[in-house]
């Protein structure tokens, strides 16, 4: 399932500003270049435990546009780690272009009843044609985009089904708010959250963990949510708030 960066409700996006000044500091003339032509092959990663490395597709759908591509991988606290490394890590993607990047694991032991939690970091820095860019006054404002998905170590063996897991979660009432249990071994994605006819926020649900939704006043007795699959289908699901 491929999906476009430019559409944030499925991962994380950031763009960064880039900022050339051609000869002349501090002065700089904002040229806005987008890089709104690479797209991802899946909304997420799935890395067996026991794996040695798993694949993940960039694709440059442009017609005239070069990218130079950086690649890692962030822990759950959004820190640069090495227990993945990414290769290649920094290569140029020419128009109509498909790459393959190989998420190769350092050989870290994860925990072996439950997922653990990564992120996968794709950054598409748009290239400039540096005569186009003399001819400006000053320089160019280059607009890089970073797009993260989740990468989740499945370690073999897990139960429930993760096609089942969606089934086991808990929504009860404490306080003014809703409580969201997952007793299962995987992480959680919910979005389209809703109390009723009150839209709550979207929402990840660490394996075996609760987390707290705020609810709006006259909010309804029944929650229905949609709940993010491996490849990025959405269940719906619908419960009785306890």
């Amino acid at each position: 399932m491929n999906i476009n960066m430019r559409n944030i409700a499925k991962y994380r996006l950031r763009r960064l500003i880039l900022c050339v000044a051609l000869g002349f500091p501090g002065v700089l003339l904002c040229s806005s270049v987008f890089a709104g032509g690479i797209t991802l092959g899946a909304t997420r990663v799935v890395h067996p435990a026991d794996a040695a490395q798993s694949t993940f597709s960039v694709s440059n759908k442009t017609d005239a546009s070069t990218y130079l591509i950086q690649s890692w991988v962030e822990n759950a606290n959004g820190a640069k780690t090495g227990d993945f490394i990414v290769t290649p890590p920094l290569y140029t993607s020419a128009p109509g272009n498909e790459n393959v990047l190989r998420i190769v694991s350092s050989g870290v032991v994860h925990p072996q009843d439950k997922e653990s939690l990564y992120y996968l970091n794709i950054k598409a820095i748009p290239s400039v044609d540096k005569k186009a860019q003399e001819k400006q006054e000053g320089g160019s404002l280059i607009v890089a985009t970073q797009m993260q998905v989740k990468l989740f170590v499945r370690p073999a063996g897990l139960t429930p089904a993760r096609e089942q897991a969606m089934d086991k979660l808990e929504f009860t009432l404490k306080g003014a708010n809703l409580n969201i249990h997952n007793p299962t071994p995987y992480y959680l994605t919910l979005v389209d959250i809703k109390a009723g006819a009150k839209k709550l926020q979207d929402v990840m649900v660490p394996p075996r963990e609760s987390v707290l939704l705020a609810l709006p006043a006259g909010s309804g007795g029944t929650v229905t949510w949609s709940a993010i699959g491996d490849h990025g289908e959405q269940d719906k699901g619908q419960r009785i708030i306890r």
